[in-house]
């Protein structure tokens, strides 16, 4: 499933905004705002629901590569 760029680099704008430059548990953090557009709220501590695989690897990937830069 192709995912749309925009949205992929406005998560990453979120991901940076939230938890700043310096990511401690990217693969956390990238979920937990993938999880807020999905749902509109970030998750609490025991929440499960699901969140697009597709779309949270492509965060996953892009902040991940956005870290290299810097």
């Amino acid at each position: 499933m192709a995912t749309d760029p925009a949205l992929v680099t406005a998560l990453v704008e979120r991901v940076h905004a939230v938890y700043g430059a310096q990511l401690s548990d990217v693969e956390r953090q990238c979920w937990t705002v993938v999880h807020e557009y999905h749902h509109g709220a970030m998750p609490t501590e025991y929440d499960i629901r699901e969140v697009s695989e597709d779309l949270y690897l492509a965060v996953l990937e892009a902040t991940k590569q956005s870290q290299a830069e810097v």
